[in-house]
């Protein structure tokens, strides 16, 4: 029983030992399947983290992959347009390549043009050079040719003027050779040669012109030198002239030249200019006051012989003569107090010059401070005294058929430009507001009003006497060869009248 007992004890320990270690166990297997659960539990949540987790890869991958195809698209169209624009490149560089050709003989045809029109420019401008040298020429070669005219004889010009005319002159030069040397420097632009070559013909001219009728009131020493000079001047300005028409020749001319003539013709009007030391100083304003009246006095006596040659003419001849013999008179005499009436404003506004300039010094001191001035005035004063005596000396020859009719045309021009030197010589000084500067003024425009109606008179007269004369049919071939004849004269002679340089005679 105890056996029983024990074993049953035993089989109870056993029991016991086994329930206590199933209990363990179970105790064991309860902490497993805690931690099981736990690791389940655990489990579940990272699934669900990673389902999340995969949705959002998934999600994010299906971006991907539209941004993929959305790229794969863009792509495609990236390479479809860069074939476009590949081709259109294509395109464009044979098209430019075929334009390039295009202006590139358009730019040889324009060249060749351009080539064809500079030469044209050229041409063209030597013509206008060519052109005003020509026209100088003519103008030199008339003046050059006054020096042997018969009909300048009687033309006069003071030193002074001269001087100012060849200073002029000799001013001009150096724009001439600045001209010249700018046209061989560039042949397209021949407009400052021109100009220069313009002004140096016509002072050149004026010049020559009045040295010639300087020379004439001149000692023959000094006026064979004088003429001399003025024909050398000429023919170097001719020689240059002829140069500058011709291009082979024109780079060779030498504009320089004309320096030493003009210096020539230059200090010969100096030589014959009245020099102060001939005059005593204090003397000078004693001998304008007599050149003014010996002046005043050869204008008197020009209108007295008029008015006699007027009487004359009435009782020796009739008709048409005595018509035109009138005529010629008339108009003399009312040039002659035309200019008795400048010449008595001039010495007017020479008084008022003086009583305003010279302040607390006498007039004998005011003249010879001023002594050029009064020079000027004595000179031009002579020339007007001078003019008017020759002006009746060739009425008369006219009125008694022993000159001709050209030299009383000249002399008119003539006692015109030595009024107007007188003019000059008086406003030098004068105010601008003088009311006697203003009667000056107008009375030399009376003055210039009566020469030409003298020289109308005169042409008009000639004709009429020529007419009449051709209707005397009883020497029909004589009278022919005789009309002839002083048509030739005119002819000669008519053209030189109104030219520019005639005026300063």
């Amino acid at each position: 029983m105890e056996q029983v007992k024990r074993e049953s004890e035993m089989k109870m320990e056993e029991q016991s030992d086994q329930l206590e270690k199933l209990k363990r166990e179970l105790a064991a297997k309860a902490g497993e399947l805690a931690h099981a659960q736990e690791a389940l539990s655990r489990t579940a949540q990272s699934g669900s983290e990673l389902s999340s987790r995969l949705d959002t890869l998934n999600a994010e991958k299906d971006a991907l992959s539209g941004a993929m195809r959305q790229r794969e698209a863009e792509l495609l169209a990236a390479q479809s347009l860069v074939r476009e624009k590949e081709e259109a490149l294509s395109q464009e560089q044979q098209r430019s390549s075929e334009e390039k050709g295009e202006l590139q003989g358009r730019l040889a045809e324009k060249e060749s043009q351009e080539q064809g029109l500079r030469q044209r420019l050229l041409d063209e401008q030597f013509a206008v050079l060519r052109g005003a040298a020509a026209e100088a020429e003519a103008i030199l070669q008339d003046a050059v040719s006054k020096l042997d005219d018969p009909l300048h004889l009687r033309c006069t010009s003071s030193p002074d003027y001269l001087v100012s005319r060849a200073q002029a002159a000799l001013d001009t030069v150096s724009a001439l050779e600045k001209g010249h040397t700018q046209y061989l420097t560039s042949s397209e632009d021949a407009s400052a040669l021109v100009a220069a070559l313009t002004r140096f013909s016509h002072l050149a001219a004026d010049t020559i012109v009045n040295g010639g009728a300087t020379s004439h009131l001149a000692p023959t020493d000094p006026a064979d030198r004088l003429i001399d000079t003025c024909r050398e001047f000429g023919a170097r300005a001719l020689e240059l002239m002829g140069q500058l028409q011709d291009r082979t020749v024109l780079p060779r001319a030498q504009p320089s030249l004309m320096r030493q003539p003009l210096q020539g013709i230059l200090q010969l009007g100096q030589d014959l200019k009245p020099k102060s030391l001939d005059v005593r100083q204090e003397e000078l304003g004693a001998m304008v006051d007599k050149e003014m009246a010996a002046t005043s006095a050869a204008i008197e006596d020009a209108v007295r012989r008029i008015e006699d040659m007027m009487n004359q003419a009435r009782h020796e001849s009739s008709g048409v003569k005595l018509e035109v013999n009138e005529r010629i008179l008339n108009s003399c005499t009312d040039l002659m107090k035309a200019i008795r009436l400048l010449v008595m404003t001039s010495t007017s506004l020479q008084k008022e010059i003086v009583e305003s300039g010279r302040g607390a010094a006498t007039q004998q001191e005011f003249y010879a401070k001023n002594s050029r001035w009064t020079e000027g005035l004595i000179s031009a004063s002579k020339a007007v005294g001078w003019g008017a005596t020759q002006l009746v000396e060739s009425a008369d020859k006219v009125v008694l058929h022993t000159g001709k009719y050209e030299e009383l045309i000249v002399c008119s021009h003539e006692i015109a430009a030595s009024t107007a030197q007188l003019v000059a010589a008086s406003k030098v000084k004068a105010d601008k507001h003088s009311p006697h500067l203003s009667r000056l003024q107008e009375c030399s425009r009376t003055v210039n009003e009566r020469a030409a109606n003298v020289v109308a008179s005169t042409k008009s007269g000639q004709e009429q006497i020529e007419d009449r004369d051709t209707m005397d049919f009883s020497g029909l071939s004589l009278i022919k060869l005789k009309k002839q004849e002083m048509e030739t004269q005119v002819s000669s002679f008519m053209p030189q009248l109104p030219g520019p340089l005639l005026g300063q005679c």
